[in-house]
Order: C-alpha cells, then sequence, then structure tokens
C-alpha cells in the first residue's frame, strides 16, 4: 500500500458533507486551517488539521507532501463539455464580433453544422489526439473528471466515432471522462421541418449501438427555439431513460421554452445553460433534484447576459459551473475565467464557486458519491494552488493558480513557477 500525507495546508476546502449543497449550503466549503490529508492508494483515508492527523500515525510509514502556504481543494470537475470535434470555427468569432448574431450564424450554415464535416473527415485516432491536447490543459487547470458529449456528426457513424474516442482517451488520460451522447444537437438540413423523424432515427438506429457499446452513460439534446422544442425534446428525453439513459438537457439558453420545467419533470440529472430560465423553471429545479449547471464563458464569448445564478441560489437551487468548451460558442476551458465572472458579474462567493467547480459539478455527472469533495473514502483527486487561501482566487484574476494535480492519488501535474 501507497501511503501519502499532505500536511500544513493553510486552507483546505474539503466541501463535505450532503451533496448536491443547495441555496444557502453552497456557502459551506468545510474549510480547515493547517489541513492535512491521509491518502492510501487511490483513496483518502483521513482529513483533519495537521494536529490531528500528526497523532494517528507513524510518519516513517508515510510520504510527507509539504502543502505550506498552499490552498488545497478538491479536483476540479468540468460538467459540460463538447472537446472532441474536428476543426475550428474562428472566423464566426469574428462575424460576432462585428455583430452576427448566434442564431442568425447558424441560420447561414455556420453554428455547429459547420463542425461536422470536419469531424466526419477525421479519423477516430485524430480526434484521440486532439482530445489527449485539450485534456492535458484542463488537468492544468486542476480538472479531473470531465464531462465529454458526442454531436457533432448527427450521422451513426460519426457519432460512435467521437464516443469511442472519448472512451479511449478515458483509459489512457488521467483525466475521468464522463461521455454524453448528443445526437440531437442540431437539425441536419434534409431534417429540417421533420424534426421528429430525426429524433426517431436517432433512437432507433444509433443510441441501441451506442448502448450496445457501453459507450455514454448519459443523453442530452439542445432544446432551444429553431432546433429541437419542447414537445419533441420531451419526447426524445422520455425514450432515452426508456432506454437506460441518464438524462441532461440544454435549456433556455437563447429563448425562455421552459426547458427547465422540463428538466424537472423528466428528472434530468442537469440543466445547462439557463440564460432565459423562468421564475417557474427555478422554483422548480430547487423543488427537484436537477442540477442548474451554469456556462458563464459562453455568455461572455456571446456577450449575453448571464444566467440568473443568484437568484437561483437564493430561491434553493443546486448550481453548478462548467465550461462548455466547444468549437463555436465559447473555445475556452479557461477554470480562472469561470471563477472571475461567477464572482464578478454573477454575484456569487468564492464559497459557492468551489461548490459549483467540485460537489455540485460532481453531482451533475451523478459521481458525488466518489469526488468532488476531500473525504473519506472518495478517490483521492486534490489540487494545490500557489497561494495561501481562496481569496486569491478571483483576486489574481484569470490567472491559473494550480500548482500541483493529485489524481487517484498519484501526482500527475506540477508546474515549476
Amino acid at each position: 500500500m501507497t501511503k501519502r500525507y499532505i500536511r500544513h495546508a493553510s486552507e483546505l476546502v474539503t466541501c463535505k458533507g450532503q451533496a448536491p449543497k443547495r441555496g444557502k449550503e453552497m456557502s459551506d466549503i468545510g474549510l480547515i486551517e493547517d489541513g492535512g490529508v491521509l491518502i492510501h492508494d487511490d483513496k483518502i483515508f483521513a482529513v483533519g488539521t495537521t494536529e490531528e492527523l500528526d497523532k494517528m500515525i507513524n510518519p516513517d510509514e508515510y510520504e510527507i507532501i509539504d502543502a505550506t502556504g498552499k490552498t488545497v481543494l478538491p479536483g476540479f470537475v468540468d460538467s459540460h463539455t463538447h472537446f472532441v470535434f474536428g476543426g475550428y470555427r474562428a472566423d464566426e468569432f469574428t462575424w460576432r464580433l462585428k455583430g452576427d448574431s448566434y442564431m442568425s450564424i447558424m441560420e447561414r450554415g455556420g453554428g455547429i453544422n459547420a463542425t461536422i464535416n470536419p469531424t466526419k473527415n477525421a479519423t477516430e485516432e485524430e480526434l484521440v489526439a486532439v482530445g489527449r491536447e485539450r485534456l492535458n490543459r484542463m488537468l492544468e487547470f486542476g480538472v479531473t473528471t470531465v464531462e465529454g458529449k458526442s454531436g457533432y456528426g448527427m450521422d451513426c457513424e460519426t457519432e460512435l466515432k467521437q464516443l469511442r474516442a472519448m472512451k479511449e482517451l478515458d483509459k489512457i488520460h488521467p483525466v475521468d471522462i464522463v461521455t454524453t451522447f448528443l445526437g440531437p444537437h442540431s437539425v441536419l438540413p434534409q431534417y429540417k421541418g421533420k424534426e421528429r423523424e430525426f429524433i426517431d432515427m436517432m433512437i432507433n438506429e444509433v443510441m441501441p449501438k451506442v448502448k450496445a457499446e457501453d459507450l455514454a452513460e448519459f443523453a442530452d439534446i439542445f432544446c432551444e427555439k429553431g432546433v429541437f422544442n419542447i414537445e419533441d425534446s420531451e419526447y426524445y428525453l422520455n425514450k432515452a431513460k426508456e432506454m437506460g439513459f441518464k438524462l441532461k438537457i440544454h435549456a433556455d439558453e437563447m429563448f425562455s421554452l421552459g426547458g427547465a420545467e422540463l428538466a424537472s419533470r423528466t428528472g434530468c440529472f442537469s440543466a445547462d445553460h439557463l440564460l432565459k430560465a423562468s421564475d417557474e423553471g427555478i422554483r422548480q429545479m430547487a423543488e427537484s433534484s436537477v442540477i442548474s449547471t451554469l456556462l458563464p464563458a459562453t455568455a461572455f464569448c456571446l456577450k449575453e447576459e448571464y444566467a440568473p445564478a443568484r437568484k437561483m441560489i437564493d430561491s434553493g437551487c443546486a448550481v453548478a459551473i462548467a465550461s462548455d468548451l466547444n468549437p463555436g460558442s465559447c473555445f475556452t476551458n479557461n477554470i480562472p475565467l469561470l471563477v472571475a465572472l461567477g464572482c464578478i458579474y454573477m454575484n456569487m462567493s468564492i464559497e459557492e464557486v468551489i461548490t459549483a467547480l467540485t460537489i455540485n459539478g460532481a453531482a451533475a455527472v451523478d459521481r458525488a458519491d466518489q469526488i468532488g469533495s476531500i473525504e473519506e473514502g472518495k478517490k483521492a483527486d486534490i489540487i494545490f494552488l500557489k497561494y495561501p487561501s481562496i481569496n486569491y482566487m478571483p483576486y489574481h484574476t484569470t490567472i491559473n493558480l494550480v500548482e500541483t494535480v493529485i489524481k487517484n492519488g498519484e501526482t500527475v501535474y506540477h508546474k515549476e513557477w
């Protein structure tokens, strides 16, 4: 057995307790001053003050890791990304800077559909290679678990290829990958006006193969005006649930359609985006098990108003924050940017942002019993920040403070400052 002892953390953030954390609970991050963590192999064995843990052990049996002057937190969980794709769409970003809207770009052939051909033309090996490079960047930002979606093929072969690439990456890369099938990510031109027919094609031809190869744990749909309406989205989600998929939904991003309400009544693990969520949708999410996953970097890149995080938290919602890394609306996985946007523009405290990036992100991918907090029995997914307090995270604005990443008890990243 390998034994490691992290001691003298200036601030140890545990995020322990019931998951997910809702409303006022999000401010309770279980902070321990002069904290310590005992790691046995890949699991957390004990957590407490350094003084308490010193009395429990024979130091000769442990590798000692000195965390003096450091902040120690659970590994971040990026619970919404589209990180495996081919090609780029830098031209669209320029169009938006000139005033074109996201929906107008989609209508002229850009948007999601513009990524289809490059992804179709890429080999599985090429997708693994670009995916690995993106995972390396995520790891540097302290992300130890990531959700990845398909959705850039919208045909059987390419959807399976994306998911197989993620399955291979999960085997070879330290970052754990939770896979989501997002076949109904957009409407192919030949199916415009025949959205239900397109969904039936996914249900009958593609998703059984996804299940047969165990390629995806979740199913997702882009419920949006001009894409998939509430009725078609509900039909798809119910069929996906019958097939054994856990559910997610892209909801109320550009228009208030009732996506948050749909997430609540269909039992989605998370409703994501939510810039235009209604008061009733917020109330229903607060009273259900849905995680409200907010993607502020997307709003930032699209120059849209941010999701009403403060209203959601004050209403009792469980809020998560994720990057939405994708080739179009948000080509970034910068965790410090998410911290800054959450604290400065969404009126969240740093404690709430940390909760949103750890234990609530873990709950959004149904992993809160394994990751997202530093507690006995959980995976030893732990990160060290350069500075001694969580308050440096928004203060040293958009600067990556991650110095060391421990994944499953092993050091997998260390930056020499």
